[in-house]
């Protein structure tokens, strides 16, 4: 039986929206919108791994757990593994699930599957991607694309990440999600070894891991969940939980009514 955690890397030194984490979203920060969707994955303990006071007050005061990491990680991998041996120095949790500070919209189910491809015991890392459905996503180096083997119909092992089309000819192509579930063992290893060749070259952290011969599995999920990079995907967020929330609101209206 594994025992997950999922911690959230956040930070407010962000370039393109500063202070992102922090945006008020349909009445509450971003990253307690974050926090929120993870807990109702329902899959293990939340925890945000922050350098900034205010996040961490943020955080603590919508009743979630913060703890406050180095200000000088290199990346998110770095800033959760010293979380996760603050939080839990005794090895409790086997699995760790790092789940990014900026997708507020996330479908918590998307967030459990990224365990399943860890039943599989030769797995180290596990992942998410989706089918890319929309032609100009295609050839964007904005969106990463995971080349992998099928292992069954929904899953497939990671061969490759890069920014290129590909792979080529005609198929699928398939839009990788930043979503990572570490087993703990991988997880330090993985922080302890230095940047690699190709890591360096398409400016993609994961490819550290393949290149060192660790194994890394995709789930593949029904969609992309909405990150959070420029006021406009900001703004797209808002839409789509305030949206959400009068949804709900009018059901429970309903529901009261009759």
């Amino acid at each position: 039986m594994s025992s997950p955690l999922v911690v959230i890397p956040a930070r407010l030194a962000a370039t393109r929206l500063p202070g992102k984490p922090l945006a008020d979203i349909a009445g509450a920060p971003m990253i307690v919108h974050v926090l929120r969707r993870a807990q109702e994955a329902d899959v293990g303990p939340v925890v945000v791994a922050t350098d900034s006071r205010e996040i961490a007050d943020a955080v603590t005061a919508s009743g979630g757990r913060a703890v406050m990491t180095r200000a000088d990680h290199p990346s998110g991998s770095d800033r959760i593994h010293e979380a996760v041996t603050a939080v839990d120095p005794d090895g409790v949790h086997d699995i760790v699930i790092n789940v990014q500070g900026d997708l507020p919209t996330i479908d918590p189910r998307i967030i459990a599957a990224a365990l399943v491809p860890l039943a599989d015991s030769a797995v180290d890392i596990a992942t998410l991607a989706a089918v890319i459905s929309r032609a100009e996503e295609r050839d964007a180096p904005s969106v990463v694309k995971v080349v992998g083997t099928p292992v069954s119909a929904q899953r497939l092992r990671a061969l490759y990440f890069t920014r290129a089309t590909a792979p080529w000819g005609e198929g699928p192509l398939l839009h990788h999600i930043g979503l990572y579930a570490y087993r703990r063992a991988a997880l330090a290893r993985f922080v302890s070894l230095p940047p690699s060749v190709l890591e360096e070259r398409e400016k993609l952290e994961q490819l550290r891991a393949l290149e060192n011969g660790m194994r890394i599995d995709v789930a593949v999920v029904d969609d992309v969940p909405l990150g959070v990079d420029t006021p406009a995907d900001l703004e797209r967020a808002r839409a789509i939980l305030t949206k959400a929330f009068s949804s709900e609101a009018d059901t429970a209206l309903r529901e009261e009514s009759a």
